[in-house]
């Protein structure tokens, strides 16, 4: 049978401009338009955002056709804006709408006031005109741009209860309406600017230019003009540039606005830098590694915006509801127009009563609570060095009530150490040393990328030892590795790869070099055998152990996920089992799955997701992939210089410290606590109005006060999560 493979999926994100009014039944609309056409998978459209993203079969169809069919829609396209020059542009478009909003105010006052003290009528309808002008400005607009995609929102329903308190000779009421109408907009704007300003704020971080060698001569470039390979140069107190690698010079450097770290990370040559940084002391030398589009910061800033076009379910699900509501209040209303007129009812105050009701039960609040606390969480961790990709892992990481962690690397250091190096006693070659052994075993291990191979490796360098060189290597996945040097075979492997691998072959002094990796291990430490195969004969000549130190924090960052109410934490490892419980016992574990292999570690994620549903799963992101991607919600940790853990994970740890991973899912809860606080005030104020409207009645004044108060309410209790510290 052929299998046939699933077609390449690609992802776009259109920039669009950014629409007045605050509906977005509009962007469902157009939402509806790409989802009909061929090759799209997957849509997310918000005009509150100015964000269009698309997942396409790109054998269909391309980016071209998406951005034309976006056009067809009457809908502007910005190309790939400049980051500072679009954040102008929003600021510009900020202090209209609260000029607008200052316009309403004065003319409603001017209305009000000429009325009261019987003044010209030309001068009061001015007044009147003006504040229905500016007032119904951005909701008007909104509302137009709505109908035009054969869709109606709120923005219609306050147009239409403005013009109809005119129309019965209430025009203070109406123009009340818009200018609260107007201001809660400009708040609505303001709170998901500042999100969009907290994260864009980076970007002033990056100098524009950098100090490159060139002919041994320092050379001021353009950022975008340094390629890799070049090498520039920083001094105490400047900016890092672009991402690279240390060459010369010690120093350290400040990496909180990228990682989130609070205390400056000491560099010397051979470790990495990020573009942003700040380099404390010590003058440094970096060859560049990325170029500048590519900089962990320039992702940083990428992601986040994709985040924020991504919605989170409770968004999508407000957002389904919007238009069919909407039609719901419409309808109200006319059966409140209709309804009493037919008992017999005077015209204007049925007419009034059901303008009343109609601003009563206008969404507004609703539709902006969710994503003024939203965006507010994903900028919030931005600035802690936490990147969440998606609106909806931040709604995710709430109901997280079981962890997996990775054990290297996640709960110790990950930097494993050689501590012993045994020759065996009664090995067939009696002139074997310990720096023999260590020289053969670092041949072999020089080909892998295991922790322990590295280990080895490096041990062997800082003895000075004799490179040897290793052909025909091997690997077999959790178990061990071979390759021949000089004249003969090298094993080098756990029991697992002695009981496997080498199954059935005579070992001359496995039985003792098992009985020794098991006293090791009973120390806490990781050991392995080293076995040489001559002529068809193998003999175990030694054996190594490694320790991996605990994460001084571990054991706290367990406590503090507990008291978040994580009901269960599970260490997974290819570590051997004794090893393994030791560290779980140091830092409060409850269980503990040991020498895994990789696609074991992704069966153990399945098996706990059907346990406990929502599991996250923290890991270093690039042997825990699969695991990551397999989980509730993926956590990778030191993400800033990890391609892998970008791509995979679901939450970003752009630092490498464990206190982010209780941030996380504190974050979470607090945004979950104020969607429901936001959703309890939106619909209470509703369900209250609505109920004394139909019982006693209340004035239009009130209504408005009630409807737009609770609108102001949540967006400003959303921003509040832009200070959440956890």
């Amino acid at each position: 049978m052929t299998v046939t493979e699933p077609p390449p999926l690609s992802t776009c994100t259109v920039q669009i401009e950014r629409r007045g009014g605050r509906g977005e039944a509009g962007a469902r609309a157009l939402e509806r338009h790409l989802q009909d056409t061929p090759g799209v998978r997957d849509v997310d459209v918000s005009f509150r955002t100015g964000s269009v993203r698309v997942t396409y079969d790109e054998s269909v169809t391309t980016e071209k056709q998406l951005r034309e069919t976006v056009r067809d829609r009457d809908v502007s396209i910005r190309d790939e804006p400049d980051m500072g020059t679009d954040e102008v542009a929003s600021r510009s478009e900020l202090r209209r709408e609260t000029a607008f909003v200052g316009l309403t105010l004065v003319g409603m006052v001017t209305g009000l006031a000429t009325g009261w003290l019987d003044g010209p009528p030309l001068l009061l309808w001015a007044g009147y005109g003006v504040a229905y002008v500016f007032g119904g400005w951005y909701g008007l607009e909104g509302a137009v741009q709505t109908l035009r995609h054969r869709a109606v929102d709120i923005d219609l329903l306050m147009i239409v209860a403005a013009v109809g308190a005119l129309s019965i000779g209430a025009p203070f009421e109406g123009a009340m309406l818009l200018f609260l109408f107007s201001l809660s907009n400009t708040l609505q704007h303001y709170a998901i600017g500042r999100s969009r300003r907290a994260i864009k704020s980076l970007v002033e971080m990056r100098p524009d230019e950098a100090q490159v060698l060139r002919d041994g001569e320092e050379v001021t470039v353009p950022i975008d003009d340094v390629a890799v390979g070049d090498v520039f140069v920083v001094r105490p107190g400047d900016r890092i540039p672009l991402d690279g690698v240390v060459t010369s010079g010690e120093g350290t450097v400040d990496q909180a606005s990228l990682t989130g770290e609070s205390v400056p990370v000491p560099k010397e040559p051979g470790d990495e830098v990020f573009g942003g940084t700040i380099n404390e002391s010590g003058s440094l030398e970096i060859e560049v590694t990325r170029q500048a589009h590519e900089s962990a910061i320039s992702r940083l800033i990428h992601m986040v915006e994709r985040a924020q076009s991504e919605k989170a379910p409770t968004q999508r699900l407000i957002d389904r509801l919007e238009q069919p509501y909407v039609l719901a209040v419409f309808g109200l209303t006319i059966a409140a127009i209709a309804v009493p007129l037919a008992l017999g009812n005077e015209f204007t105050s049925t007419f009034y009563r059901a303008m009343t009701l109609m601003v009563a039960a206008s969404p507004c609040a609703v539709i902006i609570s969710t994503p003024a606390a939203v965006l507010s969480a994903i900028a919030s961790g931005g600035k802690q060095g936490v990147l969440f990709k998606g609106g909806e892992h931040v709604e995710t990481a709430a109901n997280i009530d079981a962890v997996a962690f990775d054990k290297t690397g996640t709960l110790t250091q990950g930097d494993t150490r050689l501590t012993d190096v045994f020759v065996r006693d009664g090995a067939a070659d009696e002139t074997l040393t310990d720096d023999r052994l260590l020289s053969l075993a670092a041949a072999v291990q020089a080909r892998s990328e295991h922790h322990l191979a590295r280990a080895t490796v490096t041990a062997a360098r800082d003895r000075s030892l004799d490179a040897l060189d290793a052909r025909r290597f091997q690997s077999v996945a959790g178990k061990g590795v071979r390759a021949d040097v000089e004249d003969e075979t090298v094993h080098i492997g756990n029991q697992s790869y002695f009981d496997t691998v080498l199954e059935g072959r005579a070992i001359d002094g496995l039985e003792p070099g098992l009985a020794r990796l098991q006293e090791l291990e009973a120390e806490g430490k990781t050991a392995v055998l080293v076995a040489r195969e001559s002529n068809g004969e193998v003999t175990v000549s030694g054996w190594l152990a490694f320790t991996d130190t605990v994460r001084p924090d571990a054991a706290e960052m367990i406590a503090d996920l507990r008291s978040l109410g994580v009901e269960h934490i599970v260490m997974l490892t290819g570590d051997n089992e004794r090893v393994a419980q030791r560290i779980a016992d140091e830092v409060g574990i409850d269980e503990v799955q040991a020498e895994l292999l990789p696609e074991e570690k992704v069966a153990t994620i399945e098996a706990l997701v059907e346990r406990h549903e929502n599991v996250a799963m923290v890991g270093d992101g690039v042997n825990d992939a699969p695991a990551l991607a397999t989980a509730t919600l993926g956590v990778a940790m030191g993400g800033a210089g990890t391609d892998v853990a970008l791509d995979t994970a679901d939450v970003v740890l752009m630092g490498d410290e464990l206190s982010k991973i209780p941030y996380v899912l504190g974050l979470g809860r607090r945004t979950r606590r104020t969607l429901r606080i936001n959703l309890a005030i939106a619909f209470g104020a509703i369900g209250l109005m609505v109920g004394t409207i139909l019982l006693r009645g209340i004035p239009l004044p009130l209504a408005v006060v009630g409807h737009e108060g609770s609108t102001v309410l949540v967006s400003l209790n959303g921003l509040r999560l832009l200070g959440y510290r956890g």
